[in-house]
């Protein structure tokens, strides 16, 4: 606490009070942004008198490139994905960040030793780490649910529509542990063209039976509304469904791509300061640990783990929910971003090719 208070008195002492800046922050839309609202926004313009305007993106990477190659940056921070801060860094396209920015943990701990390994990039700085799961309705499985990655390639054991996102990444490495590929061997197996092949025949033997999803807060609707009986989708998007909209719905952990997001700060930001402030404000320990009240993903930092408690019905267990639970990392998928980095452009062509054929 006394941490967190010297850098509140910090903050104040820059003159943030009588600031009338604003930010402009984009992220992913739905239950996972108003976790940020709840957790960072609302508490940082409340301490430092700075408005957030939030704004929704399909992927924000996409705005962020597009703004700073054309010369004409609005964002002054995004939420992205662990392979796209590496290649945007890379690209030249992001801030450097300097980790001396980030505030210790509350004993101390220097931030460099308290965040989850590969959660400080050069250009980043990681807030969750998140899973795609397979989510299926319960009631069109009574007495024989899905519990495996296999299931959810097996329509004539649990027949019916299948929600899948439409991308190589993710939806290739779940087809081929579904394959019978170990977790840890996937990406040797995806740099193949035998490997590419094996997963292109998988997504085969359901390819009549895929209902493609592309925005995060579709594959819940999409069950919701009975248009697939399972989906792949964000775990904490699923949590909200079911726990917070009372959605009779389950969640197959098995073969879960687990991932981060990160705060990204474009090159050219107009209020750079200001977004290295706000990035370091809500990556601290309790903010982390404040946005699991709202949504179930896991922390980046490991002293925010002993801080989560309830859901914000006062009732709900978090930990269980959560994709960094042991229970539901029996076989997770660990994303490869620098696999990604080197081959999303190919892979998305041979994907969209796939698609097409």
């Amino acid at each position: 606490m006394k941490k967190l208070l010297i850098l509140t008195t910090a903050l104040v002492a820059t003159g943030y009070a009588a600031s009338a800046q604003e930010l402009n922050i984009v992220s992913w839309g739905g239950s996972y942004t108003v976790s940020q609202v709840e957790a960072y926004h609302k508490p940082f313009t409340e301490m430092t008198g700075v408005k957030i305007n939030s704004i929704d993106a399909d992927n924000p990477a996409t705005p962020l490139k597009a703004q700073v190659e054309a010369g004409n940056v609005s964002i002054d921070l995004a939420d992205i994905e662990l392979s796209d801060a590496i290649r945007l860094c890379d690209e030249g396209l992001l801030e450097p960040i300097d980790p001396a920015i980030l505030p210790p943990a509350p004993d101390g701990t220097p931030a460099t030793e308290d965040f989850v390994p590969g959660a400080i990039q050069d250009c980043a700085v990681a807030n969750i780490v998140w899973g795609t799961v397979v989510a299926y309705d319960k009631t069109k499985f009574p007495g024989n649910e899905p519990s495996t990655l296999a299931d959810f390639f097996d329509t004539t054991k649990y027949p019916g529509k299948r929600g899948l996102l439409k991308t190589a990444k993710r939806t290739m490495e779940m087809a081929l542990v579904a394959d019978g590929v170990a977790p840890d061997q996937v990406y040797e197996v995806l740099g193949t063209d035998e490997g590419v092949a094996r997963a292109f025949k998988k997504l085969d033997s359901i390819k009549k039976d895929i209902v493609w999803w592309e925005a995060g807060a579709q594959p819940p609707q999409l069950l919701a509304d009975g248009e697939v009986v399972m989906t792949t989708g964000y775990n904490g998007r699923f949590f909200a469904a079911e726990v917070g909209e009372g959605k009779p719905f389950g969640t197959i952990w098995d073969g879960e791509y687990m991932d981060y997001d990160l705060w990204a700060i474009p090159k050219g930001a107009p209020h750079l300061e200001d977004a290295k402030k706000f990035l370091a404000f809500s990556t601290d320990t309790q903010r982390l640990a404040d946005q699991a009240k709202y949504i179930a993903y896991g922390p980046a930092r490991k002293s925010s783990n002993a801080l989560i408690g309830l859901y914000k019905d006062g009732k709900t267990e978090m930990a269980p929910y959560m994709p960094t639970n042991p229970e539901n990392m029996k076989n997770p998928i660990w994303t490869d971003p620098t696999f990604w980095a080197d081959h999303d452009a190919e892979l998305a062509e041979k994907f969209n090719a796939w698609l097409a054929s």
